[in-house]
């Protein structure tokens, strides 16, 4: 099979066009390497196999079209995206161009060259908003959310709140009426918290790799200054590490039929949820350091706990995660202190 991977030179795109590559499939990556850490990504993958690389702007449909056109893929794993909750904030005219217009660019090069083929879209929790409907429980270490014991499910209200939360929304709800309208086949997953290797964590975005790192950095030095944190740290998230997001995603084109036209939510679960004061609680076990942070404000829009219930995308594919939330932080660890892992 042909894939095309937008995005494919960021943290879950790389990991996806590595496993495509493992797999025998012909591979075309299209991302413009914005990003920091895109240029080290795309090396690797050029290190693993053949790669059609194509360095274009998401936001410029008349590129995507001609890439679609020319690759005619069977799958797209639709990864490209503006991923900070920040940078939307201070400027939402671009994360909408890249976020929506984007993703209705893809849609529009797919309905007109490669009906056929299959999209796989990465969304977000935060098409949910803040979720400041439900009743909150304050824990020692973390919020609870007595009303959702096994996590969140699809058919609570869309809020979308934040630009980030705007612009993300709209390509998930264009996602799912090009199914309806066209019957393109499209698959929206809505992601919680994911981390592992190949992803170049920031203050912004990838927390559990930004957090592992402050606790690297502290355990070498003791001249390390207090990092930031928004609010108590008693928000929760649950993880899903890059390995099982992988598997997860190909395990769907084996259910395709099934999978086409629907929302799924994606994560860890209950059972592989932390807060950040057990984050740190574990980094400073793991590494016998003593971490020091400053409680800033709550950041805007932010949930105080979001767990993905994913009864129902395990009501169709077989899969669970199988890395727990202890051995991927570890693995975290090593991926932040063999290649640094964080960019400034």
């Amino acid at each position: 099979m042909k894939f095309l991977v937008t995005g494919g030179a960021g943290f879950l795109g790389s990991n996806l066009a590595a496993e495509a590559l493992n797999r025998g499939h012909e591979l075309a990556v299209l991302d413009n390497l914005s990003r920091s850490g895109a240029t080290e990504n795309l090396q690797w993958l050029r290190s693993l196999g053949d790669v059609q690389f194509e360095e274009v702007d998401i936001r410029h449909a008349g590129e995507v079209a001609r890439v679609v056109k020319e690759v005619r893929p069977d799958v797209i794993f639709h990864l490209a995206g503006q991923v900070a909750m920040t940078t939307s904030l201070k400027n939402p005219r671009y994360d909408f161009e890249v976020n929506a217009l984007g993703t209705l660019n893809v849609l529009e090069a797919m309905r007109q060259s490669a009906p056929e083929a299959h999209v796989l879209y990465s969304s977000t929790n935060k098409v949910y908003g803040d979720l400041e409907w439900t009743r909150y429980e304050e824990l020692p270490t973390r919020w609870g959310v007595p009303e959702f014991p096994n996590g969140f499910p699809e058919n609570i209200p869309l809020e979308f709140h934040s630009p980030y939360g705007c612009s993300k929304g709209t390509g998930d709800q264009y996602m799912l009426d090009y199914a309806r309208i066209y019957g393109l086949n499209t698959t929206v997953f809505r992601h919680s918290s994911m981390y592992g290797g190949r992803q170049f964590a920031t203050v912004d975005q990838g927390w559990i790799g930004w957090f592992c790192h402050q606790a690297v950095a502290a355990s070498m030095s003791s001249d390390v200054e207090p990092f930031t944190i928004c609010g108590k740290g008693k928000q929760v998230r649950d993880l899903l590490h890059a390995e099982d997001a992988v598997a997860l995603y190909f395990a769907a084109l084996d259910h395709r039929d099934a999978v086409a036209g629907k929302v799924f939510n994606i994560g860890g679960g209950m059972e592989n949820s932390l807060s950040l004061l057990e984050l740190f609680a574990f980094l400073e076990s793991e590494l016998n350091v003593k971490l020091r942070w400053i409680e800033g404000p709550p950041r805007e829009s932010d949930q105080r706990v979001f767990v993905a219930d994913v009864s129902k995308i395990q009501a169709i594919i077989p899969w669970a995660p199988k890395l727990d939330k202890a051995a991927g932080v570890r693995k975290m660890l090593e991926w932040v202190t063999t290649s640094g892992g964080t960019l400034s």
